[in-house]
């Protein structure tokens, strides 16, 4: 039997409509993407070297906080980009970094500064990061740092 080079675990999303249209606005958003293939009712595509697949197949259960993307930011700028697209393209903002996008699928918009600062080895600092975390919306740098310096 041939071996298959996929990878083991793809996330499977089920759209009610619109597969194909949502697999080309993911990878139109994320660098180092592209749609992989399309048959009757599911795409397949790479978002960073991840595949994920599309099944359309009419109404189901909606998407829920249960289950998100995280995508690991290196700044402030990269932050911006997501959040804003994301929002910006008609979804919702939640709290501490999350938001759900037009299609209803969740995504953890965090920057690598906030792992990095709210597991520091001092723990006042560290609270006080978590603290400042969960005040926010769309997560921002400059008062993540403010919080951990003061």
């Amino acid at each position: 039997m041939a071996k298959i080079n996929h990878p083991k675990i793809t996330p499977f999303l089920w759209f009610e409509t619109n597969g194909r249209e949502g697999a080309e606005y993911y990878t139109n958003i994320f660098p180092d993407s592209r749609i992989i293939s399309q048959v009757p009712m599911v795409t397949t595509f790479e978002l960073c070297n991840q595949r994920f697949s599309i099944l359309e197949a009419g109404p189901h259960d909606a998407f829920n906080d249960a289950i998100s993307f995280y995508v690991d930011c290196k700044d402030q700028e990269e932050v911006d980009y997501y959040w804003n697209t994301f929002i910006n393209d008609g979804g919702k903002a939640s709290m501490c970094g999350w938001l759900q996008d037009k299609y209803g699928v969740r995504w953890q918009i965090i920057p690598e500064i906030l792992i990095r600062l709210s597991n520091d080895p001092n723990a006042e600092k560290a609270k006080k990061v978590v603290n400042a975390m969960m005040k926010m919306s769309k997560i921002i740098v400059a008062e993540l740092e403010e919080a951990y310096q003061n």
